[in-house]
Formats: structure tokens, sequence, C-alpha cells
């Protein structure tokens, strides 16, 4: 891909970001910030997290195979698969990769966190959506959400 196609790839993610945010009633540039921060908008990334795993998704008792998709973060935001079958979602983990499926179950999870964070409380619920282990990522996500204002 050439600088030109990749360019607009990244604008017709933006674009999709945007959209879903706008659809779960968010921020679209805090949105946009995570999908940076997590993934640099690269929708086929994955991330093996064995804390994850041993912490939340070992205690369940799953098939070998299914405990390790479940301690993957998967897509744009990045969402846990343990996370996203815990909102509800029940297609194949991989199809998390797709941006728009990720996007509506990011969102939703951003939504869910920032519920009970108090609707104006951004840090707090940027550090319940990265599971409170970095304490700087608030501020990493929300210092890159101002080129998205």
């Amino acid at each position: 891909m050439n600088a030109e196609e990749q360019d607009a790839a990244a604008a017709a993610l933006e674009t999709l970001a945007r959209k879903a945010a706008a659809a779960a009633g968010l921020d679209a540039a805090i949105v946009c910030a995570i999908c940076e921060r997590e993934s640099s908008w690269d929708p086929w990334t994955i991330r093996y997290e064995p804390d994850f795993r041993s912490r939340y998704v070992a205690p369940l008792h799953l098939t070998p195979t299914i405990e390790v998709a479940r301690s993957v973060s998967w897509g744009l935001m990045q969402l846990m698969g343990q996370t996203a079958r815990e909102l509800g979602y029940m297609e194949q983990l991989p199809k998390l990769c797709d941006p728009a499926t990720g996007l509506y179950w990011g969102c939703r999870k951003f939504a869910e966190c920032l519920e009970r964070a108090g609707k104006n409380n951004n840090e707090k619920a940027l550090l319940d959506y990265n599971g409170g282990a970095n304490p700087a990522y608030p501020y990493d996500v929300l210092t890159r959400a101002a080129k998205y204002k």
C-alpha cells in the first residue's frame, strides 16, 4: 500500500471510529485516541495478556484454547476476549478485528466504564478501560485526544 492509500485507509478508520463513538454517546476524540494508543490504528492487532489470563480467565476453568482466546485483546480498541463475552458478544473472537465490530464492542465497554466512573470522569473511566495497571494511561489517551478534536 502506498502512502496515499495508507492515508485513505486511516481516514476511513477514523470516520468509522467517530460514527461508533457518536452511536454510543461517547466523545469521538477519546475513542480515536484509544484506537491510536491501543493499536496504532491497525485493526488486526492482537495481544496475548498472560496476567489477565491468570487473574480473570483461568479461574473459569475453560478449555485451553478458549482460555487463551479470551486472554487476548483484539482489534482497534484492544478489547479483551473475556470482556467481550461479559458484554454479550457471541461471535468468534477474531471477528473483533473487523473494524466496525471491534469499535462497536469497544465503545460499549468504554461507555460502561464511563457510566461507572461518572459521566464527566474520563480519567477514571480510561483507567478502568485499561484495567487499572498503568496509571499514566488516562493522561496518554487524553493527550492524544487533543489532535482528534
